[in-house]
């Protein structure tokens, strides 16, 4: 088929995965007319075999390690490739969660442009003026030169930076478009969201009370102590020594999203409740999960959008 959404994930990730899947169905009234594949880091060994090496990331020297929550992220570029380099793919990470039809991103002129994408949020989008690869449209016959395998390499030889991939900061001039930011909401629910991206990890709906288990920056532009202080932490502690523990997330109604899709997705099959008491005892998903689901009221029927008849909390 000639178009196609990617959702990316590891092992970690797997559950937000099947979640999104099954939310791009859910809201799409033209299912007939796309694919839906999942790409998993682990089918692609060049990762691991990395392990323990040392790579460049915003100018700093870090480890890269395969057990980290984000270790799938470099997999988002790898829908060209997988498509033959023709049609058309739509690219998200596994916490971004459809409220409307992908079709429309499928559908629209690109006007020429090889990616779409929105801006990065904070100082990276300011200052850094980095772009959020987290959900992409891609013209896939414009992107021969995206060789994940390649440009992965190139990281450890120090040639080339993980932030200027991720931040489409090598593209050619001219060739990357910009998307509504309702097609990337951070952790922004509104009647105008299109697809929820649950970006602030310490608040993910599915992991409130477990250990962090994210890699979080080391460079601070605004304030470089806060920077020395990270790596010092990390050195002294170990990667994830300190950080924490994942809290709630405060819009009730981001929550209750994530969970009506996927008491969905028990409810068809798309997962098990074995496979959920697994992911719970992996700290993948809240140990609560199951009195959570219990307590988590139905989503409005498709293709309406989750906050139809719904009292809205602001986040």
């Amino acid at each position: 088929m000639q178009n196609c959404v990617f959702i990316q994930t590891n092992h970690k990730q797997i559950t937000g995965a099947f979640v999104a899947q099954h939310a791009l169905r859910r809201y799409s009234t033209h299912n007939d007319r796309f694919d839906v594949k999942i790409i998993e880091k682990k089918d692609y060994p060049y990762f691991d075999a990395r392990e323990g090496q040392t790579y460049l990331r915003d100018g700093v020297k870090r480890v890269w390690l395969n057990d980290d929550l984000q270790s799938f992220t470099l997999t988002r570029f790898m829908p060209p490739e997988l498509m033959g380099f023709q049609g058309r793919a739509v690219v998200i990470d596994p916490d971004v969660f459809a409220c409307a039809d992908v079709w429309d991103l499928f559908s629209r002129d690109m006007q020429g442009k090889a990616v779409m994408c929105r801006p990065r949020s904070g100082t990276k989008g300011l200052i850094d003026k980095c772009l959020a690869t987290s959900v992409m449209l891609l013209d896939c016959a414009k992107l021969r030169h995206w060789k994940v395998q390649e440009r992965f390499d190139q990281m450890f030889d120090f040639t080339f930076d993980y932030m200027d991939w991720i931040c489409l900061k090598s593209e050619p001039e001219g060739t990357v478009g910009l998307l509504e930011h309702e097609w990337n909401d951070f952790d922004k629910l509104t009647p105008a969201t299109k697809m929820l991206h649950t970006t602030r990890r310490r608040t993910q709906p599915w992991k409130t009370g477990l250990p962090v288990d994210f890699r979080i920056a080391e460079r601070f532009r605004l304030f470089p102590p806060a920077a020395w202080l990270m790596k010092a932490r990390r050195h002294l502690f170990g990667e994830y020594g300190l950080m924490g523990r994942y809290r709630q997330h405060p819009d009730i109604n981001q929550q209750n999203f994530f969970f009506g899709l996927l008491k969905e997705c028990l409810d068809n099959g798309t997962v098990t409740e074995s496979f959920l008491r697994e992911e719970m005892r992996l700290n993948h998903v809240r140990h609560d999960a199951i009195e959570v689901l219990k307590s988590t009221p139905d989503l409005p029927p498709a293709p309406r959008h989750p906050l139809s008849g719904v009292a809205q909390k602001a986040a």
